[in-house]
């Protein structure tokens, strides 16, 4: 071979491989705050269907949460069966008579996006068709159904480098014309916050499964580890914040709200602080059947809007006693919002110093607290509130 053509075919390689590390132009202008939206898997498992599908996606519309800023409606695991003869995944055609492309046409009619799952491995952890070997041709195929986001899940993975696999699902959706969010939920065990940003990831779960309850560490029926109650996930979200920003985020995994397992103040204090980590608002409970307290706690605008800020900074926690801690997150207009968290028994008093959150102490800043939608005072140095147990105050201080 010629020097000119051994030239060639490095360069080829080159431009081949360069999508597989450094995160794409189509990537980085995907979810440039954390997605909201809702999924299926918390609430219903293997049981979702496209009439069930419609009627959460229309109840997303009646309910408020489309214009509180919810957008992606996501099918979990179990929507396929098999693959043809041609290798192309199969949707149940008992639960999805009308097929996903049609099932994606009327979610976007209800000006909302869709979203779907598949799984990095040979099979789903349902063991359905897992998306090995097939990435370039699902994403075509996801693509053409109208596929705005994609979950992409880790079982059944044996040897694979979860970098790689991650990588090569990210160029196959880019290569499919079409801009799809990618979900990496690989459960942090690689680490995926030191690379999920250079191979296009738009979220990825930083801890293993949540479970609908304050606290634990549950160990699924066939023996395995884990999933996790909020404040346990909260514990090992510490130190992650420098690496979730516009377009990339930390994935604590989606909300219990409104699944039963915990009471509204718990709901309210799981919502508050997967607000203030900057963390996906994917709601999981039936949005059919909300009852009041749950609607008013995942419509929180002005909660929400702490989520939302541009600036894309990630909450972190500022200071810890005991059962008490605070957690502060800088916001665009350079103001802060603040969370006093009661992990305790009993109602506590607690406070918080302006150096504790990035201001000078003679500083003087309008506090609100965002529950309660009222301006509570202004004051100098610290502020202070009490908290009931579980519970959290949450606030602004703006100077």
């Amino acid at each position: 071979m010629s020097t000119k053509r051994v030239v060639i075919a490095a360069l080829a390689l080159v431009f081949l491989a360069a999508p597989l590390f450094g995160q794409t132009s189509v990537s980085a202008k995907l979810a440039p705050t954390p997605p909201m939206g809702w999924n299926s898997w918390n609430k219903l498992a293997c049981n979702v269907s496209e009439g069930v599908i419609k009627q959460m996606a229309d109840a997303m519309v009646a309910s408020g949460m489309k214009d509180a800023g919810y957008q992606y409606v996501v099918i979990d695991d179990c929507w396929q069966v098999s693959r043809d003869a041609h290798g192309e995944i199969v949707a149940d055609p008992q639960r999805f008579p009308s097929g996903i492309k049609a099932l994606a046409d009327y979610v976007h009619s209800l000006g909302l996006k869709f979203g779907i799952y598949s799984d990095a491995g040979s099979k789903t952890c349902e063991g359905r068709p897992g998306g090995l070997g097939h990435e370039y041709q699902d994403a075509l195929l996801y693509a053409a159904w109208g596929v705005d986001y994609l979950k992409y899940d880790w079982c059944n993975t044996t040897t694979q480098d979860a970098k790689a696999s991650y990588a090569n699902i990210r160029a196959a959706l880019d290569a499919a014309g079409r801009p799809i969010v990618l979900s990496i939920c690989e459960w942090g065990t690689a680490k995926p916050w030191l690379w999920g940003k250079e191979v296009g990831g738009n979220l990825w779960r930083t801890t293993g499964d949540i479970k609908d309850q304050w606290e634990g560490k549950i160990k699924w029926d066939d023996g395995s580890c884990c999933g996790y109650g909020v404040v346990n996930i909260l514990d090992m979200q510490v130190g992650l914040e420098s690496f979730a920003g516009p377009g990339h985020w930390n994935d604590p995994d989606m909300l219990e709200v409104g699944n039963g397992g915990m009471t509204d103040l718990e709901y309210r204090s799981h919502f508050s602080l997967w607000a203030i980590l900057a963390a996906p608002l994917m709601a999981g409970n039936d949005l059919r059947s909300m009852r009041p307290e749950i609607r008013d706690i995942l419509t929180n605008k002005e909660v929400i809007a702490i989520n939302q800020d541009s600036l894309g900074s990630q909450g972190k926690r500022v200071s810890k006693d005991g059962d008490r801690e605070v957690w502060a997150k800088q916001l665009k207009d350079g103001s802060r919002a603040v969370i006093f968290l009661n992990r305790g028994p009993a109602e506590q008093s607690m406070i918080v110093t302006w150096e504790e959150i990035g201001y000078p102490e003679h500083l003087s800043a309008t506090v609100r607290d965002l529950w309660q939608h009222k301006d509570l005072a202004k004051t100098t140095g610290t502020f202070g509130a009490t908290v009931p147990s579980h519970g959290v105050v949450m606030v602004t201080a703006r100077p």
